[in-house]
């Protein structure tokens, strides 16, 4: 049997244009807000083209001590050149990167999971600590 974890890859996003790049502060105080922006191709640009694009990212925080992760937020990227035209005619292009707040009152680790539409499923995580 396929497990979803077995189709996710990681890579280290200097090197690998399909990772999730996590931007947030290391420590907050409890119940703070944390702004984090979570990017793909920060070192290495992805293309964003008909043919080749970035669905959607989905961000997860897990916090400390519990048993599931808690679904942030997703945002899906629909314009990437197409139009009535045809592939790539279209002036408008979505970048994709995107920018949320949350609160929390443990420390626990942020999970970006990306969806590329020719070379699959990616992720990265970042650990949150509180101050």
């Amino acid at each position: 049997m396929t497990k979803i974890g077995d189709l996710i890859k990681e890579a280290d996003w200097k090197t690998e244009k399909h990772v999730p790049v996590i931007e947030c502060q290391d420590a907050v105080k409890a119940d703070e807000r944390i702004e984090v922006r979570v990017g793909i191709g920060k070192e290495i640009a992805h293309p964003n083209t008909t043919e080749h694009h970035i669905m959607w990212i989905s961000l997860f925080f897990y916090p400390e001590g519990e048993k599931f992760p808690i679904h942030i937020g997703r945002c899906e990227f629909y314009a990437h050149g197409a139009s009535v035209l045809g592939p790539n005619t279209s002036s408008i292009y979505t970048l994709h990167e995107v920018a949320t707040w949350f609160k929390t009152g443990k420390p626990g680790t942020i999970v970006a999971l990306s969806l590329c539409n020719i070379h699959g499923l990616w992720q990265s995580s970042k650990d949150v600590k509180l101050k």
